[in-house]
């Protein structure tokens, strides 16, 4: 699939396209391409970097007032899975992913995991190809709307106390989470089920326990705090 549509929404055209190219390539397409071509896991290790360095410089110099403490907070509501993935979701970078033929009928094109980690490749990748004003630059565009949503709920940031203390004050019990996981041991997705009462109020899922804890958290906590119609 052409690639030119989506680097009209990146708002960058490479020079070298391989690495837009690379940037697509999951592990899995990669176990089953003929010439072994490198997958986007080196691209992700760099466009990790680059995208904290960038939200860091963000929030500290568009959020001065804040103390050490709430900066770390800011950064990580923004420099995590969930994150990455709407923004890749926003670019439409599921469509363009190269996936081995069981990845991808097992709806690997909207896994959060994925998705996330394919968008760190490509900024990764621009980060190569552009240099670092351009990555800046992408960066905060992507990125700095997160970080103006994340300063109004910093308070609420743990999800996991700010939905125990809302339960505990409706007089209920506390919270219990269920994890479960798939994927084999080195790629492995976590999904959090949390429930109030006997029931099931939230769902989430993260490449860690606790990463799925928190995202089931915010589910719940979103969901009982947001007036029905």
């Amino acid at each position: 699939m052409s690639l030119d549509a989506l680097e009209g929404r990146l708002g960058h055209r490479f020079s070298d396209r391989t690495l837009l190219q690379r940037a697509m390539r999951h592990r899995s397409w990669v176990a089953e391409a003929p010439d072994a071509a490198e997958s986007n896991e080196r691209l992700e290790f760099l466009g990790d970097a680059v995208l904290g360095w960038v939200v860091a410089d963000l929030a500290f110099r568009e959020y001065g007032e804040l103390a050490e403490g709430a900066l770390t907070d800011l950064r990580k509501s923004v420099v995590n899975a969930a994150a990455l993935a709407a923004v890749a979701t926003d670019l439409d970078i599921g469509r363009h992913l190269l996936l081995g033929r069981g990845e991808d009928a097992a709806g690997g094109r909207k896994k959060q995991s994925i998705l996330s980690d394919a968008m760190e490749a490509t900024l990764g990748a621009v980060y190569l190809d552009g240099g670092r004003d351009v990555a800046f630059r992408l960066i905060s565009r992507l990125f700095s709307p997160l970080l103006a949503q994340a300063v109004d709920s910093l308070h609420r940031l743990d999800y996991k106390s700010a939905l125990q203390e809302l339960v505990v004050r409706s007089g209920k019990p506390a919270p219990t989470y269920k994890i479960s996981s798939t994927g084999p041991d080195h790629d492995k997705t976590f999904v959090a089920k949390v429930r109030v009462s006997r029931r099931t109020v939230g769902r989430g899922e993260g490449s860690s326990k606790k990463a799925a804890e928190q995202a089931a958290a915010a589910d719940a906590y979103e969901s009982l705090t947001t007036p029905r119609p």
